[in-house]
């Protein structure tokens, strides 16, 4: 008995949007839940090789919530390229200033490296506030059960 693997076709035909109001959750049960849904795990479909996953639409996410100390103790460092200039910030500063790095940059350790995760990635628009043009795309809310 074979097992039978999703053509790109029929991938790229059966995507939805899903919209998912980021408001007092955990930022680790968003980045878990949308990264599932951008790889296409919540399909029976699921094919690790190709890209089968849906897009997702993140408001509110300078209202997700950090749990603990993580907004004082949670550092997180980036490199601009010159010499000894690694950048340093901590993640509630970075979520009062660009709530949306903060997400994205959680969402992508979870999905894999290399062309298909950078693939995956394109599929993620994170808004700060309540308004996103995403209107005409009949967006369905995202569940994190």
């Amino acid at each position: 008995m074979s097992t039978r693997s999703l053509t790109k076709d029929e991938a790229l035909k059966g995507r939805k949007w899903f919209v998912l109001d980021a408001t007092d959750i955990p930022l680790g049960r968003v980045a878990s839940r949308v990264a599932a849904v951008l790889r296409g795990k919540h399909k029976v479909t699921f094919s690790p090789h190709i890209d089968a996953g849906d897009f997702v639409v993140i408001v509110n996410a300078g209202k997700v919530k950090l749990t603990g100390a993580k907004a004082t103790t949670r550092i997180i460092r980036h490199h601009t390229g010159f010499v000894g200039s690694v950048k340093e910030v901590s993640a509630g500063d970075l979520r009062d200033r660009n709530p949306e790095r903060l997400i994205k940059l959680a969402v992508s350790g979870m999905l894999p490296r290399g062309p298909l995760g950078h693939q995956m990635r394109t599929k993620l628009k994170i808004y700060a506030g309540a308004e996103h043009p995403h209107k005409a795309q009949k967006l369905e809310n995202l569940s994190l059960s």
